[in-house]
């Protein structure tokens, strides 16, 4: 009876239904979230979109933290995306000051 437990829970983790196969944005939200800033429509890769998305993806991982306070690697994930993100936007501040001015503004990023 246990091992039968244990083979479900195995498929259930390998499924990715605890922890949503490891990323937890949807494909409406990354959509929305390259909208705001892109500068064209075949923009998907410039620093502002990737910040874009960036910022997304730690909005919806602090809420998953807050509900699991144990979930280590989720805030061992949440604390990499974040140092990212500093990273892309100390590029974007360096390279090009007004469009970082601009996209910490629609993001609404305390800068």
């Amino acid at each position: 009876m246990g091992w039968i437990w244990w083979s479900e829970m195995a498929v259930d983790l390998l499924i990715g239904v605890w922890y949503n196969g490891g990323t937890m944005i949807t494909k409406e939200n990354k959509d929305k979230a390259i909208a705001k800033v892109q500068r064209n429509k075949q923009d998907v890769g410039s620093p502002e979109v990737q910040v874009s998305i960036l910022t997304e993806r730690i909005k919806e991982v602090t809420e998953h933290v807050k509900k699991n306070k144990h979930d280590f690697m989720a805030k061992r994930g949440l604390i990499q995306m974040v140092g990212k993100r500093k990273k892309l936007l100390k590029y974007l501040e360096e390279t090009d000051f007004e469009l970082y001015k601009k996209t910490i503004s629609k993001l609404g990023l305390r800068k």
